[in-house]
């Protein structure tokens, strides 16, 4: 099972009054796992940056002048994502800014259900308490001191871990069942059986080692377990 953890930096809140998304990042897992697989890219939004997005995670006009605008990166983007289930903190969000975005480049809209919703799962789990990034961090033990701004690529590998915390550790699947697979002489996993070496391995003893230990089982006396095998 591929899954996609997301997040987007924005100049705002709305895109119908003309925000846009200025990064986004993303990490891949495969049945719960990281892959090591991400996606990062920055984003001319093509307007002014307000100073209060500012102040959340540093991006100015100067550093994303010269970087693509959404519609040059919009393929690489979807084919990175594929149909895969997106995992995001408070996905209603990004999701509002991802398919204003993909509607301007005319491309397909993400499916209403293309998202699981950390922050609904943490709800859920822990009613009534904080339920930010931050906090979970601070609840599971995951460090994000590096987190002095948000950063999209940064804030999907903290969520990563905080959700597979979130749905049970990092192998919710784990189950002690062998998967049966087939070898290329067309034997199961199962079938298959350690078999002697044609040939002994050298014994890596030393002439003295032996004799050190034939000595140290002598003064064990005829009753030493080593006289009885």
């Amino acid at each position: 099972m591929r899954e996609i953890v997301l997040d987007t930096e924005t100049t705002g809140f709305e895109p119908e009054q003309g925000d846009r998304i200025v990064e986004i990042g993303a990490v891949e897992l495969y049945n719960h796992m990281p892959t090591g697989k991400t996606y990062h890219q920055y984003i001319n939004p093509e307007r002014a940056m307000p100073a209060e997005a500012f102040a959340v995670h540093g991006l100015g006009d100067d550093f994303l002048r010269d970087k693509p605008v959404f519609a040059k990166i919009v393929d690489e983007f979807r084919a990175f994502i594929g149909d895969s289930k997106l995992v995001i903190h408070n996905a209603a969000f990004d999701v509002k800014f991802l398919n204003a975005e993909l509607r301007w480049a005319k491309r397909p809209l993400l499916a209403a259900d293309c998202a699981i919703d950390t922050l609904d799962i943490a709800r859920r789990r822990f009613p009534g308490s904080p339920a930010s990034l931050d906090a979970l961090c601070r609840r599971f033990g995951i460090d994000n001191s590096s987190r002095t701004l948000h950063g999209a690529l940064l804030d999907s590998e903290i969520l990563a871990e905080v959700y597979l915390e979130l749905i049970g550790g990092k192998q919710p699947d784990l189950v002690l069942t062998p998967v049966q697979t087939k070898s290329a002489n067309g034997e199961s996993d199962s079938d298959w059986r350690p078999k002697p070496r044609p040939t002994p391995l050298p014994s890596r003893l030393s002439e003295t080692e032996k004799a050190a230990h034939a000595a140290f089982v002598a003064k064990l006396g005829p009753e030493a377990l080593w006289t009885k095998t």
